[in-house]
């Protein structure tokens, strides 16, 4: 029996494909739908009910033109494109719901740290703290094109880098400019804001130079939860340094414990408890009320793969250009500025096996790099469990195959199960995002990098 409660995150995306390409045409699928709020409002919804913790809302910023050499596979297939900013949906979804947060992607190479601040800030008064950012740096040639100007990308070294600066400005926004109790709203002394206790932040490095005070007034947590989803070596080295919760994507518990053994090693380096960090790993579930139907659901969405759109998904992820591969070709390392995790995880990580495009194609067409969980709540609710066991990971973000019906199907028959085996801890009264996944307390812990920014 597991001793610690499951965590729970949903992993989906505002795009009609998102992990598992093809399957956005099965009859029970509503993606098409993703351009209307009303879809994400009543996700949220059903979220809150099942006992996620969160909604964890991936995003990117250019299109998947590895492909081919062009867009064209992306826009046909529909993969991550068209897509919609997913910060705007998270008011409406918020107000929709009493307990559910949700985690934000937002790139520190293509958004400016000084309003991203304002907009975090706000999603987490908007909220009532229970937002989390999701830190990327970003891996596509085509946003660098379109949004810096660049031909390529920043390096994939020097990228983190200048995260890491990126983090102390936007530390020094969240906790260093506004002092507990600046905002007083005295009608009386007709003062709303102490101008003595706020502060400019006097930020000059080699990347950013911020030098005065932040837009907005610190919101329930100060800095939102955070999130990071590097599996590089440098962005496990990033995570350790800036992260409260990690997330992992491999196919197997054996993988996916290299990885957390790395950063909980880390963790232990830099001083910090082992368990200072929560860490997901990536999970689809296919759940029906017996395992034969399960099964049964799971044959049928095969019917729907897209290997070309798989194989589009997959060179956005890495770089790589599997147009006209052989299928029966073996996929090979190849380093790129792209997402090195994405092909190590085929490659040098994949224990011994060597993929064909073939099979990675047909892999990635359901559920992206992770695994796909079939069964009766039972035994999706074992194997969520033995995961737990053998990868050391704290909770999992759960995909949907056919969105929103798997999660629908989750809420409906695995959350059940999780809370009749104590597994899931959705209990008494609304928290903020952080005491929900953290554990602790709303703001920072004293051992996490940020607080050293607080005004003190």
């Amino acid at each position: 029996m597991t001793a610690k409660p499951i965590l729970l995150n949903a992993f989906d995306m505002l795009t009609p494909v998102h992990q598992s390409p093809g399957l956005w045409r099965h009859p029970d699928s509503r993606a098409e739908e993703f351009q209307k709020l009303e879809y994400w409002t009543g996700l949220a919804r059903t979220l809150d009910a099942g006992g996620f913790a969160s909604l964890f809302l991936a995003d990117i910023v250019g299109v998947y033109d590895v492909y081919g050499g062009n867009g064209d596979a992306a826009a046909r297939h529909g993969v991550q494109f068209p897509l919609l900013d997913p910060l705007v949906a998270v008011p409406a979804m918020a107000a929709a719901t009493e307990r559910l947060g949700f985690g934000v992607t937002a790139s520190v190479t293509y958004e400016h740290p000084y309003l991203l601040a304002r907009t975090l800030t706000t999603l987490d008064h908007f909220t009532n703290g229970r937002v989390a950012w999701n830190i990327v740096t970003s891996y596509q040639d085509s946003a660098a094109r379109n949004i810096l100007g660049r031909d390529e990308q920043i390096p994939h070294a020097e990228r983190y880098d200048r995260a890491d600066e990126y983090m102390d400005v936007m530390y020094d926004l969240f906790e260093g400019s506004f002092a507990d109790g600046a905002v007083v709203a005295d009608r009386d002394a007709n003062v709303f804001v102490d101008p003595d206790r706020v502060r400019d932040i006097g930020h000059d490095g080699r990347w950013f130079r911020v030098p005065g005070q932040a837009l907005a007034a610190p919101g329930p947590q100060r800095t939102p939860f955070l999130f990071q989803a590097g599996a590089s070596k440098r962005g496990q080295q990033f995570a350790v340094d800036h992260a409260e919760a990690i997330f992992f994507s491999g196919g197997t518990p054996g993988l996916v414990r290299r990885w957390v053994d790395g950063v909980r090693d880390g963790l232990e380096e830099a001083g910090r408890p082992r368990d200072a960090v929560k860490i997901f790993s990536l999970a689809t579930v296919i759940v029906a009320e017996t395992d034969e139907e399960a099964e049964a659901r799971l044959a049928e969405y095969r019917s729907f793969v897209d290997t070309e759109a798989a194989l589009t998904l997959f060179s956005g992820w890495t770089g790589v250009d599997f147009a006209g591969a052989d299928p029966g070709d073996a996929v090979e390392d190849i380093v790129t500025e792209a997402s090195r995790s994405a092909l190590a995880s085929f490659t040098t990580l994949a224990s011994g096996r060597t993929w064909t495009v073939r099979e990675l194609a047909e892999f990635v067409s359901i559920g992206g790099r992770g695994p796909v969980i079939v069964g009766s709540p039972s035994s999706v609710a074992d194997e969520l469990e033995r995961w737990i066991r053998e990868a050391d990971v704290d909770g999992f973000n759960v995909c949907a195959a056919v969105r929103p019906a798997d999660l629908e199907r989750f809420a409906e028959l695995v959350s059940p199960e999780l809370r009749r085996r104590g597994l899931l801890d959705d209990a008494g009264d609304p928290v903020t995002l952080r005491e929900r996944i953290g554990g602790r307390g709303p703001h920072l812990a004293d051992d996490h990098a940020g607080s050293r920014h607080r005004i003190r």
